[in-house]
C-alpha cells in the first residue's frame, strides 16, 4: 500500500496562490486610484452639485431671504463653490465667491469693487463675460430636462475644467430665481501622479508583506501535513495503531483523526485476520488429519474388520460433516459481510420452526444425556427470513449444548413481550465474565474462562447470529452469570 502526500507541492502552491491574492489586490488598487480616480472624481463632484442644488431650492421654499443667503453663503464656503443668482429680468441677487481661486474672474477687482455694495444691490458684482455663454447653454438645458442641469466647460488638458449647474428657483409669494453654481474640477492629474509613485511603493511593500506571511502559512499549514506524511507512510509500511496529530486547523484535525480511527481499525483487522487464519488452519488441520488417519487405519487394519471398519467410517464421516460445517460456516461470513446475503421474508409460525431445531436436538438426548426443553405457551407468527432465523436458532442451541454444565440441560423459551417475541436459550454452565460479554459476538473470540468445550465447533456460530439478527434490526443480547449460566436471546415483531 502506498501512501504519499507532496507537501513541497502544497507549500508552494499556497504560497504560489497567495502572493496571487496580493498582486490581484494590488492591480485592483492600481485600476480604482490610477486609472478611474479622474472619472470617478467627475462623478462624484456632479453628484455633490446637484444636490447642494436641491438644498438651495428648499432653502429658497421655506426661509426667509435673509436666511436663504445664509445658507446660499453657508453651502458656497463648505463646498467651495461659486454661485451666482439672478432674477429672470438678468439683474444680480446674489453673488457668492467660494474661497478658492478659480481663475473666472480678477477676484481682487470684484472684492474692492464690491466691497461697499449689499449682496441683494442690484449693481453688484458681476460674473466674468467667458461664463456668459454657459449660462445660455444651461439655460437651454434646464429648458430641455425641466429641472436641474450639469455640464463641464474649459480647457481640454483638464486643468481648468469647471463643472457648471443651474435650476430656476419657484416659490409661492416670490419671485422665480435661477441659480448657477460653478464648481472647480480640480486637476486630478497631479494628484494620480502622486498616487502612483505611493502605489508603487506601497505594492513593493505589500509584495514583501504576502512573501514573508505566505511563507510562514504555507509552513503552518504543511508542517502537520508532514507529520500525516510521514505516519502515513509508516501505516503503509504495515505498522498499525498509530496515532495521527494534527495542527491548527481544522480540517488537518478532522483528517488526522480519521486516518487514526483507520490505522486502529487496520490493526483489528489485522489483528483479526491472522486470528481467523490461525484458527480456521487448526480447525481443517484437525478433521483432516483424523480422516486421514481412520482412511490409513482402514486399508492397514480394519479393512477385513467389518466392526471396526464401520466404526472407523463413522469417525471418517463424522469429521467430514465437521468439516463440511466449518465450510458453510465461513461461506455464510463471507456472504453476510459482503452483502451478498439477501434476506427472503415471509410471514411464518415461530413456535414451529423453533419446535422443528429442537427436535433435531433430541439425538443429542440419546447419545450424550442432554436434555433439551421448549417452552412455547402459544403459537407466534413473525414476519422474517424463516431459514436463517432457523440457522440463529440452531446456532444458539449448539452453543448452549457446548457448555450447558453438569446437568446437561439446556431451556428454549418462547415468550411474548408487547407486540415481540422473545427467543431464550439458556444453559446452566460456567457462565461469562462481565469482560468477555461484549466480545462474545466476535469471531473466533476465546473467552478469558477456564471452559472445556464437550464439542468442537467451527467458533463462528455466534458471530453469524450476530449478523443475521442485524440484518433483521432485531434485539440481542446476553445475560450471564458466573457460574450459574448463560441465556441468550433475541426478539422478533409479532404479526397477527
Amino acid at each position: 500500500m502506498k501512501l504519499k502526500i507532496d507537501t513541497k507541492s502544497i507549500k508552494f502552491k499556497s504560497w504560489l496562490y497567495f502572493i496571487l491574492f496580493a498582486a490581484v489586490l494590488m492591480a485592483a488598487l492600481w485600476i480604482v486610484q490610477v486609472l478611474l480616480l479622474n472619472n470617478l472624481y467627475g462623478t462624484m463632484k456632479t453628484s455633490q452639485t446637484e444636490k447642494v442644488a436641491r438644498n438651495i431650492e428648499a432653502s429658497f421654499q421655506s426661509n426667509d431671504q435673509e436666511d436663504f443667503f445664509d445658507d446660499v453663503s453657508d453651502f458656497s464656503a463648505s463646498h467651495d463653490m461659486y454661485i451666482y443668482i439672478v432674477s429672470y429680468d438678468g439683474k444680480t441677487t446674489y453673488f457668492s465667491p467660494a474661497s478658492g481661486d478659480y481663475d473666472m474672474t480678477e477676484q481682487a477687482e470684484l472684492e474692492e469693487d464690491s466691497s461697499d455694495k449689499k449682496p441683494d444691490d442690484p449693481k453688484g458684482p458681476s460674473i466674468g463675460p467667458q461664463y456668459i455663454s454657459q449660462m445660455q447653454s444651461l439655460n437651454e438645458e434646464m429648458i430641455k430636462k425641466g429641472g436641474i442641469a450639469s455640464m463641464t466647460f474649459g480647457s481640454d488638458d483638464n486643468s481648468q475644467k469647471v463643472l457648471a449647474c443651474g435650476t430656476v428657483l419657484h416659490a409661492e409669494d416670490k419671485e422665480d430665481m435661477i441659480v448657477y453654481i460653478f464648481s472647480p474640477l480640480y486637476p486630478v492629474s497631479s494628484t494620480i501622479s502622486i498616487l502612483a509613485r505611493q502605489l508603487v511603493i506601497v505594492t513593493l511593500i505589500s509584495l514583501i508583506l504576502a512573501c514573508v506571511i505566505s511563507f510562514y502559512l504555507s509552513n503552518r499549514i504543511t508542517r502537520p501535513i508532514r507529520k500525516i506524511n510521514n505516519s502515513a507512510k509508516r501505516l503503509a509500511a504495515g505498522e498499525y495503531g498509530i496515532v495521527f496529530t494534527g495542527g491548527h486547523y481544522t480540517e488537518i484535525n478532522d483528517l488526522a483523526d480519521t486516518l487514526t480511527g483507520a490505522s486502529i481499525e487496520l490493526e483489528k483487522s489485522d489483528l483479526m485476520q491472522k486470528d481467523l487464519i490461525a484458527n480456521v488452519s487448526h480447525d481443517l488441520r484437525t478433521p483432516l488429519t483424523m480422516i486421514k488417519s481412520y482412511a490409513e487405519m482402514i486399508r492397514d487394519i480394519s479393512g477385513d474388520d467389518p466392526v471396526k471398519r464401520e466404526q472407523h467410517l463413522n469417525v471418517i464421516i463424522d469429521e467430514t460433516d465437521r468439516l463440511n460445517s466449518l465450510v458453510g460456516d465461513l461461506l455464510t461470513v463471507s456472504k453476510i459481510q459482503s452483502g451478498k446475503n439477501t434476506l427472503e421474508k415471509a410471514r411464518f409460525s415461530l413456535s414451529e420452526a423453533v419446535g422443528a431445531i429442537v427436535e433435531t436436538y433430541r439425538v443429542k438426548e440419546l447419545d450424550g444425556g442432554y436434555t433439551i426443553n421448549l417452552k412455547c405457551p402459544a403459537d407466534f407468527n413473525v414476519f422474517a427470513d424463516e431459514e436463517k432465523i432457523k440457522q440463529v436458532v440452531s446456532n444458539l442451541i449448539s452453543n448452549a449444548v457446548k457448555f450447558c454444565g453438569d446437568d446437561k440441560t439446556v431451556d428454549v423459551v418462547l415468550k411474548k413481550q408487547g407486540r415481540q417475541v422473545k427467543v431464550s436459550v439458556i444453559d446452566h454452565g460456567c457462565g461469562i465474565a462481565p469482560e468477555d460479554l461484549e466480545h462474545i459476538w466476535e469471531r473466533y473470540y476465546r473467552a478469558s474462562s477456564n471452559m472445556v468445550r464437550s464439542v468442537e465447533g467451527s467458533g463462528l456460530g455466534l458471530s453469524i447470529c450476530k449478523e443475521i439478527l442485524s440484518l433483521h434490526k432485531s434485539d440481542f443480547g446476553v445475560d450471564s452469570t458466573l457460574g450459574k449460566g448463560s441465556t441468550f436471546w433475541f426478539k422478533l415483531d409479532l404479526v397477527k
